[in-house]
């Protein structure tokens, strides 16, 4: 059974193409366009991996990540910032709930480096 991603986004052809990259990758992908959903969305569905922007509308990525993090869910899920925010945010990442930080856009090779790595760490 296909592993799935949970991608948060707000901009809707962003989220777009990485539903696109990571489903060609050959994983499910379930969407939310801001920090509220995507707490929401982890609580009801249990992603395996959750792909998620900083800068949003209603919840930022910050704290959703962070919500996420402090519920029972939250402690096994990897959680990847995907943002345009420059190095100095990704220096301090691990401080704020992420496991890691990707510059974003991501082409389809690195996305899969990068999903292989959390979800597939033996190929």
């Amino acid at each position: 059974m296909a592993k799935t991603v949970l991608v948060v986004e707000d901009q809707p052809d962003i989220r777009s193409l990485t539903r696109f990259i990571v489903e060609s990758i050959g994983y499910n992908v379930i969407e939310a366009c801001n920090g509220y959903e995507a707490f929401e969305e982890a609580k009801s569905k249990i992603p395996d991996i959750i792909l998620m922007d900083i800068a949003m509308p209603k919840m930022n990525g910050i704290t959703s990540a962070n919500l996420i993090r402090n519920s029972e869910i939250g402690k096994r899920i990897p959680i990847v910032a995907f943002t345009s925010f420059g190095k100095e945010f990704i220096d301090v990442a691990d401080s704020f709930g992420f496991d890691k930080v990707v510059q974003k856009p991501l082409d389809q090779e690195h996305m899969k480096i990068l999903l292989d790595e959390y979800l597939d760490p033996g190929h």
